[in-house]
């Protein structure tokens, strides 16, 4: 089962994924996607507040700030990281249950990642913005270090959170019953 939408203008075949016996997701994933890429930056760049740096989680949204940093004139950008890397001191860590992973998983963030963030106006980006998990610990990793979140913005807004007032996304993804009917 697959579920077709328009991307940033790009037409894409999304497969369904069982997460539970009664609702299915649809994946969407950025990686190897150039178009959807280059284009979804674009057109958040276009919607976005004036900021200093992006921060995302690893992995899904690195490609996405990345592009999003270098059409922006170079901007930085930062990683919060799964787990903490040897080169990291004073590493600053949350939690994150996301619905897309079968456990519980950590992000971090170590110094140099919070000098680039304190006192600076931040972006959250991400590919896709469901329950809002991931999206909470990053703020809660920006808030320890002193960041001004500016703004937070997705490609997809998955489910309720197309509802939400405080995100800035490009494409409602709807959820999906077990027969790939939408929810």
């Amino acid at each position: 089962m697959y579920h077709e939408m328009i991307i940033a203008g790009h037409k894409r075949q999304l497969p369904l994924f069982p997460i539970t016996d009664d609702l299915y997701i649809a994946g969407f994933v950025m990686f190897g996607d150039v178009e959807i890429t280059i284009d979804a930056a674009s057109e958040l760049l276009a919607k976005a507040p004036d900021f200093d740096v992006i921060i995302t989680a690893e992995a899904k949204g690195i490609m996405l700030a990345y592009e999003m940093a270098r059409q922006a004139g170079g901007a930085d950008y930062v990683v919060a990281r799964k787990g903490p890397k040897l080169y990291m001191k004073n590493i600053i860590e949350t939690e994150v249950d996301s619905i897309t992973t079968d456990h519980i998983q950590k992000l971090c963030i170590g110094d140099n990642e919070a000098a680039l963030l304190k006192d600076r106006k931040v972006l959250i980006v991400d590919d896709v913005i469901s329950t809002g998990e991931s999206l909470r610990s990053i703020e809660t990793l920006v808030n320890q270090v002193g960041g001004n979140i500016v703004g937070k913005m997705t490609v997809l807004a998955e489910g309720d959170a197309a509802d939400r007032d405080d995100i800035i996304f490009l494409e409602k993804l709807p959820l999906f019953n077990a027969d790939g009917t939408v929810k």
